[in-house]
C-alpha cells in the first residue's frame, strides 16, 4: 500500500498526474471556500463543509506520512505543520476555518514540485512559454494571501474594522505598499507588530516579487551543449559550460 500511495504522490503515470491535478483543484477550492465564508455568518452547513474538508486534509496528511521514507523528518516540514494547523482549524467548531488559509502553503509546494511543473510544461503551452512569470505571480499571490490570512485570523473576532477577508486584504495591500490610508488600523501591541512585519516584508519581498513579475531576470533558452535552461537576459555565454548562446531579444 505504501508503494501505491507513493506512486500517486511522486510517480509519473497518467493516474498519478490526474491525482495531483485533483489535489491542486481541491486546494484551490478550499482556499476559495475560506475566502467566501469569511463574508457570511457561521451556519450549520458551513461547519459541516468544514468537517468534510478537515477530514480530507487529515487523510491526505496520513497518506503522505505513510508514503514518506523519513516520517519523522516529514513531520517537521513547514507544509506538514501548516496542514496540522489547518486540520485543527476545520475540525474545531468553535475556531471556524480562520487558519484554513495555511492550506495555500501546500498549494505552493505542490506547484513547485518537479512532477507537477514537468506535467504543466507538457500539458499547457501557455505555462511552458510563461513559466517564470507565472511562478513569480504565484509567489506574490501566495505571500499576499498568507499575510492577509494572518491579519484576518488574528483580528476579525476583536477588530470591528476587519469584518471579512476583503477588509483584511485591503489593510494588507495598503501596509505592503506603505500607502497607509489609516481608515483600518490594527490595535494593541500585537496589531502593531503584525503591521511592522507586513511593512518589512513589503520592502524586502513584495517589491522584489513585483520586479521579478514585470522584469524577469532570467530567460528560458536551452544551451545546445549542457542543456542549461535559464540564462540572464543579456547573457552571451552559458555560465555552466561557456558555450556562446544566441538569445533573441525583443528587437530581433
Amino acid at each position: 500500500m505504501r508503494k501505491a500511495v507513493r506512486e500517486l504522490y511522486e510517480g509519473t503515470s497518467q493516474r498519478a498526474h490526474r491525482f495531483r491535478y485533483a489535489l491542486l483543484a481541491f486546494d484551490l477550492a478550499t482556499i476559495a471556500f475560506v475566502i467566501g465564508t469569511s463574508f457570511m455568518p457561521r451556519r450549520p452547513w458551513v461547519e459541516g463543509v468544514d468537517v468534510v474538508i478537515g477530514l480530507f486534509i487529515l487523510s491526505d496528511l496520513v497518506a503522505r506520512l505513510m508514503s514518506n521514507p523519513r516520517p519523522m523528518r516529514f513531520l517537521v516540514y513547514p507544509t506538514t505543520l501548516s496542514d496540522v494547523v489547518a486540520v485543527g482549524s476545520f475540525l474545531a467548531p468553535l475556531s471556524g476555518e480562520a487558519a484554513g488559509f495555511l492550506r495555500v502553503l501546500r498549494t505552493l509546494r505542490l506547484l513547485h514540485a518537479y512532477p507537477m511543473l514537468s506535467r504543466l510544461r507538457r500539458d499547457l503551452p501557455f505555462f511552458r512559454k510563461n513559466e517564470e512569470v507565472l511562478l513569480a505571480l504565484t509567489n506574490l499571490v501566495v505571500f499576499l494571501f498568507v499575510m492577509t490570512g494572518i491579519v484576518y485570523a488574528s483580528e476579525h473576532s476583536r477588530n470591528p474594522e476587519i469584518r471579512n477577508y476583503a477588509d483584511a486584504l485591503y489593510f494588507t495591500v495598503t501596509a505592503l505598499t506603505t500607502t497607509g490610508f489609516g481608515d483600518i488600523t490594527l490595535e494593541g501591541t500585537r496589531g502593531r507588530m503584525i503591521s511592522i512585519v507586513i511593512m518589512i516584508c513589503g520592502v524586502t519581498l513584495f517589491l522584489r516579487l513585483a520586479q521579478t513579475l514585470f522584469r524577469p531576470n532570467k530567460v528560458r533558452h536551452p544551451c545546445p551543449d549542457c542543456g542549461l535552461q535559464l540564462h540572464d537576459w543579456d547573457a552571451v555565454h552559458c555560465k555552466h559550460c561557456g558555450r556562446v548562446v544566441n538569445i533573441r531579444s525583443e528587437g530581433d
